[in-house]
């Protein structure tokens, strides 16, 4: 894991970060051409976005972006579950929505009266979600604030993964703009690189976090996939002062699996 992180920083201070990623996505769409190949021929009409747009909002993996997609949305459901005795004629927005692999999932999860939105600043994305997905009301906006929502419009807001590749400067003017458009004990979820992402850090870097300092990989462009933000706890009490933190989830990484947990937050305005 030190090893790709040394290795990611000199391709950052080379400016070949981008071209490094583009060789990986033809690599992965090799690796996966067998296995998403069979998930088409066994669901020939379900609408996917494009290999490279699935590719850069999360993995290019069909059954994962679809069925996993909906695991996602039941799990929010859960976590919504437990601040609401019911789910309804809510305004609920996925912030950072990507091409809609949960937000897609929403409508025939929820009832009909919540109404639902979704912004993300990938102008692809949201022309693909735009023609392909229904009931959803998909909306562009830029790397920074605002969006075109009035003051205190939503009941709940999601963003999974979305601050993880922002800029410190973007946390603070974002965590301010989620709040303006929140209504009063309107509920916000999000996903943080919290303690057990240090793995990947390097020495430098972990000194940076173990002392509450964001950590930043940029050299890249603002908010791809490779632009990277890490979240010491110090920091996020700080950044979410303003709202009131019913929980903090941790899960428990799965070496095994290479897969870690981004760490959970769910708050109250």
């Amino acid at each position: 894991m030190k090893i790709k992180s040394k290795l990611s920083k000199y391709l950052r201070k080379l400016k070949l970060l981008r071209f490094a990623d583009q060789i990986r996505f033809y690599y992965t769409w090799l690796k996966m051409y067998k296995k998403n190949k069979q998930f088409r021929s066994l669901h020939p009409h379900t609408k996917l976005p494009k290999d490279y747009l699935m590719y850069e909002s999360f993995l290019l993996d069909y059954d994962s972006y679809y069925n996993g997609g909906k695991v996602t949305a039941d799990w929010i459901i859960s976590l919504i579950n437990k601040h609401y005795k019911q789910i309804k004629h809510l305004k609920i927005l996925d912030w950072g929505c990507g091409p809609g692999r949960v937000i897609r999932h929403m409508p025939t999860l929820l009832e009909e009266s919540n109404q639902f939105f979704a912004t993300d600043y990938n102008e692809d994305s949201i022309n693909w979600c735009s023609k392909n997905i229904h009931h959803v009301d998909f909306s562009k906006n830029k790397l920074s604030p605002p969006l075109s929502y009035e003051n205190d419009f939503f009941d709940i807001i999601y963003g999974i993964s979305i601050f993880t590749h922002l800029s410190e400067k973007m946390h603070i003017e974002w965590i301010k703009e989620l709040r303006r458009v929140l209504k009063k004990d309107g509920i916000l979820i999000v996903s943080l690189q919290g303690n057990n992402f240090k793995l990947k850090l390097t020495s430098t870097e972990l000194k940076e976090f173990t002392n509450g300092k964001l950590v930043v990989r940029g050299n890249t462009k603002e908010g791809h996939r490779m632009y990277s933000a890490f979240h010491p706890e110090t920091f996020v009490k700080c950044l979410f002062k303003d709202f009131t933190i019913l929980n903090h989830i941790v899960y428990s990484d799965d070496l095994a699996k290479k897969n870690i947990p981004q760490d959970i937050w769910v708050l109250k305005k």
